[in-house]
């Protein structure tokens, strides 16, 4: 989630969409790990799915972010 947020923040604003390969790919994660992951944090409302491959952060997972 923070590599997320850092590659969002970069273009202005952290709730900004970015492509789920592209955060997998920073974090050295295979497509296949990413996939499950971003199932996984989608399930506990700290990210939602948009388009086909972008994802963005939820008010939740912004909070959860900063309180850690």
């Amino acid at each position: 989630m923070e590599k997320l947020y850092e590659l969002a923040s970069a273009s202005g604003d952290p709730e900004d969409e970015v492509d789920r390969y592209e955060v997998g790919s920073a974090i050295g994660e295979n497509p296949k790990g990413t996939d499950h992951t971003v199932q996984r944090l989608a399930k506990i409302n700290f990210l939602r799915k948009s388009d086909d491959n972008l994802i963005y952060l939820t008010q939740a997972g912004l909070t959860f972010l900063q309180t850690t």
